[in-house]
């Protein structure tokens, strides 16, 4: 019986390879071996970093809404706890953009916080 090496299919899984390393430095994007290798790192890299995205966005939106309550006499916790124990659900994403937009309206909410 002859040797089957079922070439089409590994020509299809080597370029899925070599079409994704497109753009790499040097032997990134040219040699299958350091193509795949540097192809897996980077897929490792990106399922880390979906996760690590919404952490980054988080600090900033707290950094900002921090820097906005200092600017109206406030603390972040302060601000946080009061808006809470006033039943005003808003999250921080929203929060964030109030207070990088719209001075005024994040000065009523420190206000409601405060009462």
């Amino acid at each position: 019986m002859p040797r089957a090496t079922n070439n089409v299919a590994a020509h299809h899984r080597r370029k899925k390879y070599m079409l994704a390393a497109r753009g790499y430095f040097g032997a990134r994007s040219k040699a299958y071996r350091t193509a795949r290798q540097a192809v897996e790192r980077a897929l490792q890299y990106s399922f880390r970093d979906r996760k690590q995205r919404k952490r980054q966005f988080r600090r900033l939106w707290i950094v900002r809404i921090n820097a906005a309550c200092r600017l109206n006499d406030m603390s972040y916790s302060k601000f946080i706890s009061g808006l809470h124990k006033a039943n005003v659900d808003i999250n921080r994403k929203t929060l964030a953009h109030l207070a990088w937009h719209d001075e005024t309206a994040f000065a009523r909410l420190v206000e409601i916080a405060r009462g």
